[in-house]
Order: structure tokens, then C-alpha cells, then sequence
């Protein structure tokens, strides 16, 4: 859905939503607020990839405060668009001004790394529910969190999966220049030179008005196998132009792909059969489970990616403050020790703030919706 009207309305109201709980913010836990900050892109390009986090988040928080608590939070949200120096001039006003004691997100890998070393000299404790590039966890920040698996765990997880059920013998890997899909496309390109599979790579320009040179050298190649490690503002229309172009091979990509706005870039009759990892846990439409229930039934729409990783993240935050922990400093100490079943999976963090659960599940599109395989391990293909 390149719905526009249809983010931007959703963006508004859950914009409204996050501005409901009101009050300033103080750590004296005396009856007072503490404002968590929540940043990624909210009306950008790819932000059908953040605002089910974000409502997630949003979930948990009104659920704590609906308690009566001694101290209520209220999410503060931080438009960046995803754009790295946008979310550091963000930063610099949710430290300063607006005085935030946590931060969930940010979102995505590039503006995490610009603004980690702030977040680390101020003493603010930050949980992303997306962020996924393997470098984030190697820059000794010890305030930095995030409840999903990196790419280094993402990308072979989706090559393996591929070569289980496709027996490739050749392999073309594709990324844009952001940070995150350079990291995924390297991540698969090792693993398909791992297993034996010979492989073909090109990169281009984030925002390169078409894709016509990669299609060519695609072409070129007659690949077995087609990755992408993009988000699906790139992704759906250069798998148009794949399929324009005469290239038929199976297209997979990762999670900054998985939205219905891949089909409706690609075109339905495209996007038929690609295949999406992620390190995420969309709970299936219609099944029974509460945090599906609950998150409908306060958004009028099902959950989405990563929507169960930000109510997870959001809460690990609040068994902090339910704890007594009402600074960055306790906050980030009381983190080390977090141990929960979460909407999404187990909730527990490693030294350097990765999860110890590392899941990754497969989607397909199947019939022109997206349809949850289960887990890489697991999963079967269809077609």
C-alpha cells in the first residue's frame, strides 16, 4: 500500500495518540512524569516499517499508566524520517529541552549509529525494536539495547533458507548505500559464498531515480537466486522492474521489506512469491492471541512488523520504572538484569545489549497478501 493518505492518516492519529499522556517530566518519583523518547521515521518513505512499532509501544506505556502508577511515562516521538543527520539534530533537543530519561528506537541502523555516542555521554538508555545492522553491538556502548536479532543473524538465516529450498547454484545480491542494506547484502553474499554458491553483487544510489543498470547486469548473470537487503521504498519498484525486464528468479529480501507497500510498489503480479525474512513475530491475522486482541482493538487495525517488538521494548523500560528505577543511570543497571516473556519472545539482553533470542521467521507473498511461513528452520516455500 503506497497508500500515502493511509500512512499519513495513520501517522497523525498514532502522533496524537503519543501525545495523550500529557505532563512534564521529573525523577523524583513522587507522582511525576517521565518522558520516553521514541524515534524513527514516522511520515518518511519507510515509515509503514515504524509506526506499528510505535503503536506497540504506545500500547504498553497507556497500559502502564492506566495502573495509577507513582510514576507514569509519556511517549515523546521523534519524527526522523529515518534520515541519520536528521535524528541527530532530534536527539540533541529530546536530551536537552525535552529532557527524556529512555529512549525506544531508533528505529533504523543508520540513525542509530549517529546518535549512539550521544546517548551513550548522556547517560540515556536506549532499546531499538528494529535496528538490526551487526555493527551497532560492536561500538562498547553499554546504554545501547535491541530485542531483535542482527543481520549477521538475519541474512544467513534467509540464504539458508533459499538454498534448503531451492538448490541454487548461482546468486545475485543487490543493496542500496544506507547502512543497513549494505550490512544485510553482506551478510548474505558471505553466506552464499559459504555454502558454495557462486554469487554476483552491484550496489546503487538510495535515492537513483531507476534501476535499470542493476536489471541489465541481472540480466546479464541469469541468477538462480536474487536477494535484496533494502527497504521496500526501493525494494517494490526495482522488483517491478526486475519482472519488467525479464528476470524471473525467486526475489528475496529482508525485514525493511516487509510491508504491503513491497506488493503495491512492485505490482501484485511482481511481488507474487517473493520471500521476506525478519527477525520479528507478527502474530497471524485472526489468530488468537491477546497482544493481537488488544493492539486492534486500540488501533482498529492488526499488528504489523515489529509492532510486538516495540511493546516489548517499551516494556522492558517500564519494569525498570515499576521497579523504582526513575533515572538513565538505574534505569540502564536495572536492563542488564531484564528477563520476561515479551508479545514478540523472551526478553533478556547480552552484555552488549543484543538479545540472547535470535528467531528469525520467513514470510512469502502468497496470492497478493504476506503471508508467515514460520520459522527459517522450519518454513516450507511455496511454489
Amino acid at each position: 500500500m503506497r497508500f500515502g493518505r493511509v500512512l499519513a492518516l495513520a501517522a497523525a492519529t498514532s502522533l496524537a495518540l503519543a501525545g495523550c499522556a500529557g505532563g512534564g517530566s521529573s525523577s523524583s518519583g513522587d507522582g511525576s512524569t517521565l518522558k520516553i523518547g521514541f524515534m524513527g521515521d514516522l511520515t518518511g518513505e519507510n515509515s509503514g516499517i515504524v509506526i506499528p512499532p510505535r503503536n506497540g509501544a504506545q500500547l504498553a506505556i497507556d497500559e502502564y499508566n492506566a495502573t495509577n502508577p507513582k510514576t507514569k511515562l509519556e511517549l515523546k516521538p521523534y519524527d526522523s524520517q529515518g534520515k541519520p543527520d536528521q535524528a541527530t539534530s532530534l536527539i540533541t533537543t529530546a536530551i536537552g529541552s525535552d529532557k527524556i530519561t529512555a529512549l525506544i528506537g531508533p528505529a533504523f541502523s543508520g540513525e542509530s549509529k549517529a546518535i549512539g555516542g550521544q546517548l551513550e555521554q548522556n547517560k540515556i538508555p536506549s532499546v531499538s525494536p528494529s535496528a538490526t545492522n551487526p555493527g551497532l553491538a560492536k561500538n562498547n556502548w553499554s546504554y545501547w539495547h535491541r530485542v531483535v536479532a542482527n543481520d549477521d543473524d538475519q541474512g544467513p538465516a534467509i540464504a539458508n533458507f533459499l538454498i534448503t529450498a531451492k538448490s541454487p547454484k548461482s546468486a545475485f545480491v543487490i543493496s542500496d548505500d544506507q547502512e543497513y542494506s549494505v550490512g544485510l547484502a553482506d551478510a548474505f553474499e558471505k553466506t552464499f559464498k559459504d555454502k558454495g554458491v557462486a554469487v554476483q553483487r552491484d550496489k546503487f544510489p538510495k535515492d537513483a531515480p531507476d534501476y535499470s543498470s542493476t536489471v541489465q547486469k541481472v540480466k546479464a548473470a541469469n541468477p538462480d537466486i536474487i536477494t535484496f537487503g533494502g527497504y521496500y521504498a526501493q525494494g517494490g519498484p526495482l522488483l517491478k522492474q526486475l519482472r519488467d525486464g525479464g528476470v524471473k528468479a525467486i526475489f528475496a529480501t529482508g525485514d525493511g521489506s516487509l510491508d504491503p507497500q513491497l506488493i503495491s510498489g512492485a505490482g501484485a503480479a511482481a511481488a507474487e512469491g517473493a520471500v521476506i525474512g525478519c527477525p520479528c513475530n507478527i502474530p497471524d491475522a485472526g489468530a488468537a492471541n491477546d497482544f493481537a486482541t488488544k493492539y486492534k482493538a486500540k488501533f482498529n487495525v492488526a499488528p504489523a512488523i515489529y509492532a510486538t517488538e516495540g511493546y516489548d521494548a517499551a516494556t522492558a523500560i517500564i519494569n525498570a520504572v515499576k521497579a523504582g528505577n526513575t533515572t538513565g543511570e538505574t534505569i540502564n543497571t536495572f536492563l542488564k538484569t531484564v528477563d520476561f516473556k515479551g508479545a514478540s519472545k523472551q526478553i533478556k539482553f547480552k552484555a552488549n545489549g543484543e538479545p540472547e533470542t535470535a528467531a528469525i521467521n520467513v514470510y512469502q507473498v502468497v496470492g497478493g497478501v504476506i503471508k508467515n511461513l514460520g520459522a527459517s528452520t522450519e518454513a516450507k516455500i511455496t511454489g
